[in-house]
């Protein structure tokens, strides 16, 4: 029997606007909602979602300088995140060239960038 290595698997969510978060049902929980579930379709692969909670609501995606993104950046600096799941990509970031430092700061440490939950395609590094 071979066993799979536990992958920690964190969710960052990201809303530009402040509008709605205060609803009992909102886009950052939804987002969450979908990334837990694509986590969950991936158990069998070692997937396991962290407790710590990456919500930046009503920042925008245009500079990295967000307090959950921060954090997870030196939770990955840690070792504590093996792969980050977003719902899209440009929750992470809008602007290439931050994309292309948060991606230098996972691969420094081996983490990766999950696709869209809605792709069937298994997650890897990104190449810019």
């Amino acid at each position: 029997m071979t066993f799979k290595r536990a992958i920690r698997c964190a969710i960052y969510t990201r809303k530009s606007s402040e509008e709605g978060l205060e609803q009992s049902f909102n886009s950052l929980q939804a987002q969450r909602e979908a990334c837990e579930a694509y986590i969950a379709s991936q158990k069998h692969e070692g997937w396991n979602a962290i407790t710590t909670r990456y919500d930046d609501g009503g920042f925008s995606g245009g500079t990295i300088e967000r307090p959950a993104l921060q954090k997870l950046l030196k939770d990955i600096a840690a070792g504590e995140v093996n792969t980050v799941v977003v719902y899209k990509v440009d929750r992470l970031t809008r602007s290439l060239m931050d994309f292309a430092r948060i991606i230098e700061a996972f691969d420094a440490k081996g983490s990766a960038l999950s696709p869209s939950p809605s792709s069937s395609t298994p997650p890897h590094r990104w190449a810019v």
